[in-house]
């Protein structure tokens, strides 16, 4: 049974400019495991679409739950790539709900859609 359904968007140019400014914008959105994967990526552009997906999939999971992120934060909430490289969440309480995530991104923008369902 569907739980919660979340979604987000957000615009990349807004990102970009973020990090630029505050290099620790990295480090306050990106959980650990996210931060190793970050520093693989080569090119500015995939790097801004990265943080961006994972901002809107954790703004996402946060109105799936109904109250936001709450007493989360980002860096408690991971979306790490399975082997096949579907976006799979974790975070606090992910024991208690089945999250589908989907993470899209356009030329300007990233969207990210969560929904929860039990167990």
């Amino acid at each position: 049974m569907i739980q919660g359904i979340g979604i987000d968007i957000i615009d990349l140019h807004r990102i970009k400019k973020l990090i630029k400014r505050n290099p620790r914008f990295i480090t306050k959105v990106l959980a650990s495991k996210e931060r190793v994967y970050y520093h693989t990526l080569v090119s500015e552009k995939r790097k801004v679409e990265y943080v961006a997906g994972r901002f809107a999939a954790k703004e996402a999971l946060g109105k799936a739950l109904g109250t936001g992120l709450g007493k989360l934060c980002f860096t408690d909430i991971a979306v790490l790539n399975d082997d096949s490289g579907k976006p799979v969440l974790y975070f606090p309480g992910d024991h208690l709900y089945h999250a589908h995530v989907s993470i899209s991104h356009s030329d300007t923008s990233a969207v990210a859609n969560v929904v929860l369902d039990s167990y």
